[in-house]
């Protein structure tokens, strides 16, 4: 009996070293909270479980739809309990520091040895982003493949909420993709106008239907006719696409704004001022400019950039800066939009370190013509300083340079789209909340709140 009893009391003592061992250390315990969401929203990081001032590295890694993998991460010190939560923890090192709750991904950058050149640009919005998000004993920075992680989850980032419609759009020669929300409707709208590089461009189209608004993103530079020639719009196109969103029967057809980015700035300036088949409620305009011959056709805009073209200038990495080719803003009435036409309040999102596009001089010389024609109380300018041109939705990668397909040529450039990492994306969440914010007051009437589809 002696015997069982000191077996037994050996067991007993073997249980409570375990249990005592388990109290100090552990099995680490990450969370990510929500685990799908859209893009556009914060989500919280928790580590739990660690040793009291255990060095750690927090990873996040995704993989493009073109293969490629983007990572980001941060150094952290765990807490006297042992844990550390990223909306209240400064990281000191990595790919950012201090307290920044979204840095693992506005942060994110092509893992060393990838292609040179590359872009985050999200194609198929109906598949989410997998965030791949890991916790490693240790400060690291390189060979997070090699290493043995703590603790790993999968975050969902979606540009697109449960229910919202993705419809084609072939009618009145159009190509477009139409979103249309969840629910009977009527719902306001947005023609939503991307830039020169061309293309049919969906994601933020997706992330605006899934905020309550209608959302046509409209193809419109390089399309090809029916014999696979060159086909170049007039205004015309652009008009057809704004009767198909106003006659859509879930429209509210007076609540209907137009968003352009880039060249699509342009565009959108011109309709407003110009067309008397487009009244916009509202437009917004990111990263663009009023300089455009007024009468002309996009053909004739293009002529006129090409015309300057020897305004390009490189920086030291050979990286390509067209800022300069709409330079000076002209005097002459004819090269620019008439901002005093405009009729509909004006938000304009501007980089102060644009090197593509003279965003900038264009706003304030935007404020100037309409300060003089009375109707200045219509436009409202966000400007920010060390922001560039791809002023992109929130926590989305800052992009400083990318490659860029000439399409008369078919070579590929890079180009110098500036902006320094941090202000850059602060100025994304800040411009895109106040876009929304924006829309909302112009679109929805008064009381009504617009609310997200919820994961």
């Amino acid at each position: 009996m002696s015997a069982v009893l000191k077996e037994l009391s050996y067991v007993l003592c073997l249980f409570s070293a375990v249990q005592m061992a388990g109290k100090r250390h552990c099995c680490p315990l990450l969370s990510v909270r929500p685990l799908r969401c859209l893009v556009d929203e914060k989500f919280e990081v928790v580590v739990q479980f660690l040793l009291p001032g255990l060095p750690v590295t927090l990873h996040a890694q995704l993989q493009s739809e073109d293969g490629d993998f983007w990572e980001a991460f941060g150094h952290y010190v765990s807490d006297a309990s042992g844990s550390v939560k990223v909306s209240e923890d400064a990281s000191i090192g990595g790919s950012y520091d201090g307290l920044e709750p979204m840095g693992l991904l506005w942060s994110m950058r092509p893992i060393p040895g990838s292609r040179t050149g590359l872009r985050f640009r999200k194609k198929d919005v109906f598949k989410p982003i997998d965030v791949h998000i890991s916790v490693y004993e240790g400060h690291l920075t390189e060979g997070f493949r090699e290493k043995c992680p703590l603790a790993s989850v999968v975050a969902q980032r979606w540009y697109i909420s449960p229910g919202v419609q993705r419809v084609d759009v072939r009618e009145k020669g159009l190509k477009g993709t139409l979103f249309i929300p969840p629910g009977p409707g009527p719902f306001p709208a947005v023609l939503d106008l991307w830039g020169g590089g061309g293309g049919l461009v969906e994601y933020r189209s997706a992330l605006l239907a899934s905020h309550g608004y209608i959302t046509l993103t409209l193809e419109y530079i390089g399309l090809m006719d029916t014999n696979g020639k060159p086909h170049n719009v007039d205004n015309d196109y652009f008009e057809a696409a704004f009767s198909v969103l106003t006659q859509h029967p879930q429209v509210c057809s007076d609540r209907v704004a137009m968003m352009g980015l880039s060249f699509g700035v342009s565009v959108t300036l011109g309709m407003a001022a110009y067309s008397s088949v487009i009244k916009p409620k509202c437009v917004v305009c990111v990263s663009g400019s009023h300089i455009m011959p007024v009468n002309g056709s996009l053909a004739d805009v293009f002529n006129e950039i090409k015309k300057n073209v020897r305004n390009t200038r490189y920086d030291e990495e050979q990286r390509i800066i067209w800022r300069d080719l709409l330079l000076p803003i002209p005097d002459d009435p004819s090269k620019k939009v008439d901002m005093g036409r405009i009729k509909c309040p004006v938000l304009l999102v501007v980089g102060d370190d644009d090197q593509n596009w003279p965003a900038s001089e264009s706003a304030e010389d935007m404020k100037q013509m309409m300060e003089q024609a009375g109707n200045s109380h219509l436009l409202s300018i966000l400007s920010y300083p060390q922001s560039g041109h791809l002023i992109e939705p929130p926590y989305s990668p800052h992009i400083r340079a990318s490659n860029f397909m000439l399409a008369e040529t078919k070579t590929k450039v890079v180009v110098l789209w500036g902006g320094q990492t941090l202000p850059h994306s602060k100025a994304q969440e800040d411009s895109w909340h106040k876009t929304l914010a924006f829309l909302e007051q112009h679109l929805y009437s008064s009381g009504t709140v617009v609310s997200k589809s919820n994961y």
